[in-house]
């Protein structure tokens, strides 16, 4: 199952892969603005404006639909090529909105999988700096929360015969 969605798709490489940022919002809120002041963070371009996106192995991903692959719109001064990934992991979903000063943790439903949810303010000069945070927190919660299961490591044998 897909959906191509009204929505952008950055991506920041930490902890060893890409994690993906899907940004929502009406037109002319910001969202390519977003990317393009992301890209200054070491944030690719993965889609701008319609992101195809599908489920494998319970995750979500993302990729440009062909006719978009590498474009960027720039209000005011046109489309513009840049290098991008083929795909990645959605990892986060980002709203357009005022943000809570201390929001409860949000999710956001997409074809039957929870993302976590970020509020924005799309223009906000902040804003790519939020989005990297949350990417590298949520992404590090996620990828690690497997290890709170495993039992801690047997204490060694003190006595006589240790060395």
């Amino acid at each position: 199952m897909s959906e191509i969605l009204h929505a952008g798709l950055i991506a920041l490489r930490s902890g060893g892969r890409w994690r993906g940022a899907l940004v929502f919002g009406p037109s002319g809120s910001g969202k390519s603005d977003l990317a393009l002041r992301a890209l200054d963070l070491g944030f690719r371009l993965v889609a701008d404006d319609r992101t195809l996106v599908w489920t494998s192995a319970g995750r979500l991903f993302g990729r440009a639909p062909d006719v978009l692959r590498g474009k960027l719109e720039i209000r005011g001064a046109g489309v513009v090529r840049l290098p991008c990934l083929d795909l990645c992991r959605i990892d986060l979903a980002v709203t357009a909105g005022e943000p809570e000063r201390m929001p409860d943790r949000e999710t956001l439903s997409l074809l039957g999988q929870e993302a976590p949810r970020l509020r924005v303010r799309l223009t906000e000069a902040s804003a790519p700096h939020r989005i990297a945070d949350a990417l590298c927190r949520l992404g590090a919660d996620r990828e690690e929360s497997y290890q709170v299961c495993l039992p801690a490591p047997a204490a060694p044998v003190q006595g006589e015969n240790a060395p």
